[in-house]
């Protein structure tokens, strides 16, 4: 779910962007963009919706003067800034629940490293792309400081936009330091590409160097500084997650006590996300998002294939296994064929076309055609295969 809000901010209304998952939250994260961005640049938008698709409840926002928040950017500072990452967290503490994890994409890397001591409910920090010192971000306008520091500003092409820097920016970015980095007390993790050609990788190591244990450092390959393509930013978003579940535990689901052969379904958001029980397993099922859903488990339809692909594989290597047959690997693809106008519309009706499970069988191995063809009849003797062809009754009834 998204949610628009806006928080005070050094009297100056800025415009924030909430999104939270619809099942239990497993943290609350605070995303920094990077310098003249917005809080809706791609790649930030892409992460935030991968994070909230694992649990995470993620809250990004335009800093002061730009995008949809108040204020003038040619007032504001690298300080200004990490004051109005302070004042967002305090508004997420006060409204929903205090940031667990900080995340800044290159000038927000070095804004949350600064201001990350100042939340101590903080349990990790993430940097991507970020430089080592705040003041690297004067190379956007190297060609403009004798103006800015004759005529106290000069107005700068950053990108597409033209932007007023005025000599007190350029004086905050020079009396930053990098101390708060050695005395950081968060986990931390380093991102960067060895490509970025906006904040050289060297960057990184410096931080790296700089931060004490834990941290860690994975390297982005061939990713721009933007992280324009979708595949980079969502190997982050993975990245993040993966990397965080050290520090930010996912939250224990309460399981219900099933007998062994029982499956128990749930609704999750009330849409079409489901939680699934066993007496051991737990995972979800999902529509794609096309179809609504947050895709985030197989739909139903794939979870009858895959009951069926993993029965036939299990059946041909018990046979295999028994037989001491040299079969090295089985592979099941599947697919459903349905030549029908509308599932709810013709489920009852006698004049429906038949559908088909299509089961293609590879097996890998120096097996005999006459072993081969074997194996084949013994995928049609899976227990998931006999049940389809028994045509079984669904028996349902109402749990008062």
């Amino acid at each position: 779910m998204k949610t628009r809000v806006e928080f005070l901010s050094q009297g100056q209304n800025l415009a924030g962007l909430l999104e939270t998952p619809d099942q239990a939250i497993r943290a609350y994260v605070l995303f920094a963009h990077c310098f003249t961005c917005g809080k809706d640049i791609a790649a930030a938008s892409r992460i935030s919706r991968f994070l909230v698709q694992h649990g995470f409840a993620v809250f990004r926002f335009d800093f002061t003067g730009l995008g949809n928040s108040d204020g003038d950017f040619a007032n504001t500072n690298f300080s200004s800034n990490t004051e109005d990452l302070v004042a967002a967290a305090k508004f997420l503490e006060k409204n929903y629940q205090a940031p667990e994890l900080l995340i800044g994409h290159s000038l927000g890397g070095a804004a949350v490293l600064t201001m990350a001591d100042q939340l101590p409910k903080v349990k990790a920090v993430v940097t991507i792309g970020a430089p080592f010192e705040a003041s690297h971000v004067m190379h956007n306008f190297n060609a403009h400081l004798d103006t800015i520091e004759t005529n106290g500003q000069a107005t700068v092409n950053l990108g597409t936009r033209e932007f007023t820097i005025k000599k007190q920016f350029i004086d905050d970015l020079r009396n930053q330091t990098t101390d708060h980095i050695k005395h950081l007390n968060k986990a931390l993790l380093v991102l960067h590409s060895p490509v970025d050609l906006t904040v050289d990788i060297s960057d990184a190591e410096k931080i790296y160097k700089a931060a004490m244990h834990p941290k860690s450092f994975v390297s982005l390959d061939t990713a721009d500084h933007l992280l324009t393509k979708s595949v980079d930013s969502e190997y982050v978003a993975q990245t993040i997650s993966g990397w965080a579940s050290r520090y930010i535990p996912v939250p224990k689901t309460e399981t219900p006590t099933l007998e062994n052969g029982h499956v128990l379904v749930t609704e999750v958001d009330h849409k079409f996300q489901q939680e699934v029980f066993t007496d051991n397993h737990h995972w979800f099922a999902d529509e794609p998002t096309s179809m609504g859903g947050q895709n985030t488990g197989p739909d139903p339809y794939e979870h009858l294939l895959a009951a069926l692909g993993t029965c036939t594989a299990m059946t041909i290597r018990m046979y295999a296994s028994h037989k001491k047959l040299p079969l090295e690997h089985v592979e099941v693809s599947l697919s459903h064929e349905r030549n029908y106008i509308d599932d709810c519309s013709t489920s009852d009706n006698e004049n429906s076309k038949m559908e088909a499970l299509i089961r293609k069988v590879q097996l890998i191995g120096p097996l005999s055609d006459e072993q081969k063809t074997r194996l084949l009849q013994i995928a049609d003797r899976c227990p998931v295969h006999k049940t389809l062809h028994n045509n079984p009754h669904v028996v349902t009834t109402l749990v008062k």
